[in-house]
Formats: C-alpha cells, structure tokens, sequence
C-alpha cells in the first residue's frame, strides 16, 4: 500500500514538473499539488482531516506571512531608491568613472549593478534601473545578447546576500538564520558569479573598440536631479545593519529608506511624506503582487509534502546517496535543470524536489539551502526567459530568446558548479 501511495506521487510529481517546463501557472499548479497529496496522505493514513484543515491549508499560508511582509518592505526600499534617483546617479558616476573604454565602463556597471541588488527586490527596480543601464551599454557597442545577459546575471549576482530573497527560502528552511555562517558563502558566492560576468565580457569584447557613450544616454539620466554623494550609500545601509548590528531586516529597510527620503528632499512636509511613502508602498506592494500569491499557495504544498515524505522514503531510502561530496557534484552536473521552472529551482518544480528531499531527513537543512539556492538564483533567476524580469529585459533590447540562452546559460552552469563545490568545501569539511 505504502509503495503504491509512493509511486502515485512520484507519478504525480513528473506530471508537475512537465507543467512547469510547459510555463503552467505554479501558484495554480501548487494548489492542486497540495490537494492531491493531501488526499494520497489521508489514504495513506499519514495526513488526518484536522492536519490538512489546521496544519496544510491555515498553517501552510499563516506560516509565511512573516515573509510576506519582509517581501513587501524590500520591494517598497527599492521603489524608494528608483524615486529618489539614488540609483540613477550611481550609475551616472560609473559611467562617467568608465569614459570611453567599453569593455572598462560595462564591467563597472555590471558590479554597481550587482551591489545595488544586494538589498533592492522587485522587478519595478529591476525595470527601472535597466531603461539606464540597458541603453548605455548597447550605446557602448555591446551586442544585445551580451548586455542582457549581463545586466541580469548581475542582478541575479546580489541575489545570494539579498534579505527578501533569502526570506523566501528561509520560510522552507526554519531556523536557518541570515547570519555570518551563511554570508561567508553568500558573498563568495556572489562575488564567483560577479567575476564569471566580468570574465564573460571580456571573452566577448575583447576587440571592441573605444565608444564614448554618456553623449547618447545622457537624456535618460538628467531629466532628474541627481542624489547629493551622501545618499549614494543607501544601497549597502541594510545590509550593513544586518550584518553589523544584527538588525532585523524591516527596521534597517525602514531606517534605510527614510534615509534616503529624507536626504533626496523627498520629505520637506509631513503631508509631502504621506504621498510619497504611500506611493513608493503602493506601487512596491503591486510589484510584488503576483510573488505573494505564489507564497502563500506554496507553503502548503510544502506542508504536505513533509507529511508524505514517508512514502518517498519508503521507495528511495535505501538508495539515496548520503555523503555530502555527490549530492554537491549531482547538483553542479544538473544545474541547467534550473531553467524553464524545472526542478531545481525553488520558483517551480523545485520547490517539490526540496519539499521532499527535506521531508525525508537524509540531507541536512545546512547542505540543501544553499545548494538549492545557486540553480534558483544563477539559472532561474539570471538566466532563464521565464523570470518576469528576464522578460521584460530581452523585449526591451529586441535579443532573441534563442541567442539569450546561448549567451549567458552555459556560463551561468560554470557558475552552478563552482559555487556547488564551494558549498562542499565550505560547510562540509
């Protein structure tokens, strides 16, 4: 009976996945997912009406509204950094710092990009930072491929210290803290995916020629007033507090972005504060609208999978290997399997392998987040044209979705399997 129940949901399982390659809508795809399980459970007699009623579907949600929250506060910061052109200015200085060397001025723009994004969350920020970056890089003679690859393999780069994103994943980790014992990879892993996008460039502008680019983009930046030099290090103050003081990460989005309200001018009367905290909120909350959908769905798929872990252990428990070295190198060989909402990443059918994976209690929580973290962050979020953002960006700059992938997938699984075996080295020895 018990092997029966497995099979079913292992059937089940590769019939989600198919659906999330297919570009099936996940949030919808979860719930029905969660139902099926939680009915295979009940057969099963591992899930009982009042587990499904109070711990699956009521606790399921209620479990991640700390995370929710957190989302809506980072997503709002960024906001606050577009309107008060903090991030308009930074990248006007980096411009200005590159002058007329391409490959000089791409290079720096792609590592201010990644730090800006080290706190920023949402694609509102990423949009509008990219109308910027974009137009100057295909101004410098970059090919469309490359600085779209570029641009969001960057963006993706501050991912791995990013608070919001790092919330997401903490809401199926419990426990696992935003702490030294996790930035000590966080920032090597970051800094990894930095240097492969610098060596990227260099590999494909090598031969390119100087082109003085400020004179054709210079109308994107100046229709605003620039931000005073003091305000240019709003970007880094969360992460600062974070780490630094052990703040929690609204209090230091809060702190950062009234900072930055306030020294842009933003704030010269109470009822100007009002509209321009209330707008920045607003459109941050519409920005990640559709993401918190999907995070409440999610976590009750991640309920009952716990539950029904027994009948996946019952089939792999005897053949899963334990030590630690194979897991990192099966995931640095699979990496592209973070692609097309695939099941290695946490924003599509990955959410299904970690729920099981960590139901069955083989691997521990300390190995699987940040391994399940580098396909999510790197192929999914850097390099994959169903990410939103990813999107928006191969549309704008008219890339093909084909010469996209050719561009910036084989580099990012060059990535995926140093920061895999990094993830050895670093947590297993």
């Amino acid at each position: 009976m018990n092997i029966a129940i497995g099979i079913i949901l292992l059937i089940t399982f590769i019939g989600f996945v198919i659906y999330a390659v297919r570009g099936g809508n996940l949030m919808i795809g979860f719930l029905i997912m969660a139902i099926a399980w939680t009915a295979l459970g009940m057969i099963g007699g591992k899930i009982t009406w009042d587990d499904a009623m109070v711990k699956i579907f009521e606790g399921g949600p209620e479990s991640w509204g700390a995370t929710a929250v957190v989302v809506i506060f980072g997503s709002w910061f960024g906001q606050v950094l577009v309107k008060t052109n903090i991030a308009a200015t930074i990248i006007r200085k980096t411009v200005e710092l590159g002058g007329d060397r391409a490959i000089l001025t791409t290079m720096l723009l792609c590592v201010v990009t990644g730090l800006i994004f080290t706190s920023t969350f949402g694609a509102g920020a990423v949009i509008a930072i990219g109308v910027i970056v974009l137009p100057i890089m295909l101004s410098l003679g970059v090919p469309q491929a490359v600085a779209v690859s570029s641009y969001v393999m960057s963006v993706g780069s501050g991912m791995y210290v990013n608070m919001v994103l790092f919330k997401q994943m903490q809401g199926i980790f419990e426990g696992f803290k935003y702490n030294y014992n996790y930035l000590k990879f966080g920032f090597v892993a970051m800094a990894v995916q930095l240097v492969v996008v610098l060596i990227m460039l260099g590999v494909k502008l090598g031969g390119k020629k100087k082109v003085h680019a400020w004179a054709a983009s210079a109308s994107t930046m100046e229709t605003e007033k620039p931000a005073p030099w003091y305000a240019l290090f709003t970007p880094i103050i969360p992460v600062v507090l974070t780490i630094a003081f052990n703040w929690q990460p609204i209090p230091a989005f809060l702190v950062a972005g009234f900072y930055a309200l306030f020294v842009c001018g933003k704030i010269k009367s109470f009822k100007e504060a009002t509209q321009v905290v209330s707008k920045t909120f607003y459109d941050g909350v519409v920005d990640v609208a559709a993401l918190l959908g999907f995070l409440f769905i999610l976590p009750m798929f991640n309920k009952v999978a716990g539950f029904d872990s027994f009948f996946f252990q019952q089939i792999f428990g005897g053949i899963m290997p334990k030590q630690a070295l194979f897991l990192c190198i099966l995931f640095a060989v699979l990496a592209p399997f973070g692609l097309f909402r695939g099941p290695l990443t946490v924003f599509g059918a990955g959410a299904a392998v970690l729920g099981i994976l960590n139901g069955m209690g083989i691997y521990s929580a300390t190995i699987l987040f940040p391994l399940m973290y580098i396909p999510t962050i790197t192929m999914n979020i850097s390099c994959c044209p169903t990410q939103s953002w990813n999107l928006w960006t191969i549309n704008y700059s008219k890339c093909s979705t084909k010469d996209f992938l050719r561009t910036g997938a084989p580099w990012g699984w060059l990535i995926c399997a140093i920061n895999s075996m990094l993830v050895y080295f670093i947590y297993c020895i």
